[in-house]
């Protein structure tokens, strides 16, 4: 075996900032994350604590304006920021693009008094949210949902069910989808409902083949009061609060899924230089090289997909077509990878002593978060070729 330690990713960044920062990222995940991730996710343990020492990093509000509290970083560097957080562990990467998620919409649709009010603990007070549209029958119709908020005076009543949620029972605040009107997209609304709201429980979180340091649990709504200044944009706005902000995530989902891939190949390549048979390294077998340069050629080619289109994004172009291309390349690419490295570790890829196995199952998820590839492949082809006429 050896001990060399993987190459730092040679990343393009537009400023000496940026630098600075992605050089801290790589020192937490290092010191922080890394260490750990193993032990811990085999026990299925949560890390808040690594959390709020991004909050007081300034970690968790990136893309969003510094006059709330935000970083007032680009999406191209923000991501970057994901990619590291994920190749550390996923549980962490994943996270802050979920919270990262659960503030979207309050940042984009809020009113001022709302932004300030809420977005600086949000982004940089310690908090930590979460993102519920999903339920138990509305997966990737999304527009069905049942979950009700009624009118009552100043406030909404809402009751319901979501499902699949992402620090479901630990968060400090739920972004939520609601129906307040007619059935269809146009009668959905969106609301800032704190962690702690009465009515408001977590079942028991879901027993998952990876990823099971996070928490994904579904929640009870029973005639959960929120007041109308809680209220995200206008009433029947929230399907479009919601798509606007999973073009966002599925960037987000991209950029973990590479940081993902890299952790296997960089593992995939230590292992291939160290381990001999027939009295050589097997790194010097062609067919071993071969497979490493097709890992390695797909994770830069997902890197530049996700950047193409974060660019895109940090221009004010449409980009929605992009980060469908780039969450289903991007998570294809990670299965492969994280696939292939197994096979490169051989007996010991499928033993818990090596990392490869944990990311192999770490990746399958993020086939289908946030969309499922499949649904990737419809937005691309409507894109393409316009809604489908049946």
């Amino acid at each position: 075996m050896t001990d060399r330690a993987p190459q730092p990713v040679d990343r393009q960044l537009p400023t000496e900032e940026s630098r600075d920062l992605l050089a801290l990222v790589r020192e937490i995940a290092q010191r922080e994350i890394r260490p750990k991730a193993a032990e811990e996710e085999d026990a299925g343990r949560f890390p808040r604590e690594v959390f709020g020492l991004l909050s007081e990093s300034g970690l968790l509000g990136l893309p969003y304006a510094g006059e709330f509290g935000g970083g007032d970083q680009p999406y191209e560097v923000y991501l970057q920021v994901l990619e590291e957080l994920a190749a550390a562990r996923l549980t962490v990467g994943l996270g802050v693009s979920v919270h990262s998620l659960a503030c979207h919409g309050l940042a984009g649709y809020g009113s001022k008094e709302q932004r300030a009010a809420h977005l600086p603990d949000m982004l940089g007070g310690g908090l930590l949210g979460a993102y519920c549209l999903s339920e138990p029958a509305s997966g990737s119709d999304a527009a069905s949902l049942t979950t009700k908020a009624v009118r009552d005076g100043e406030d909404w009543v809402i009751t319901g069910t979501k499902a699949w949620i992402t620090h479901g029972g630990v968060a400090d605040f739920y972004t939520v989808l609601a129906r307040t009107g007619a059935p269809g997209p146009k009668g959905i609304t969106a609301f800032l409902v704190p962690g702690d709201a009465e009515g408001l429980t977590a079942a028991v979180p879901e027993k998952k083949m990876g990823m099971k340091g996070s928490p994904t649990a579904q929640l009870h709504f029973d005639g959960v009061r929120v007041p109308d200044s809680r209220r995200i944009g206008e009433e029947g706005q929230g399907f479009t609060i919601a798509l606007a902000a999973l073009d966002a995530g599925r960037l987000g989902i991209a950029a973990c899924a590479i940081g993902v891939a890299q952790a296997a190949l960089d593992e995939a390549v230590s292992y291939a230089l160290g381990r001999k048979q027939f009295g050589h390294p097997i790194a010097d077998f062609q067919g071993l090289r071969f497979m490493l340069a097709d890992m390695a050629t797909k994770i830069e080619a997902g890197r530049a997909l996700y950047l193409a289109a974060a660019r895109l994004r940090d221009t004010g172009k449409p980009f929605s077509r992009q980060a469908a291309m780039a969450k289903l390349f991007c998570t294809d690419a990670a299965m492969a990878v994280t696939t292939d490295a197994v096979q490169i570790l051989g007996g010991y890829g499928y033993t818990a002593d090596f990392p490869v196995e944990r990311l192999m199952r770490e990746a399958k998820v993020l086939q289908i978060v946030e969309g499922t590839n499949q649904i990737q492949r419809m937005v691309i082809a409507r894109h393409l070729a316009g809604p489908e006429t049946r």
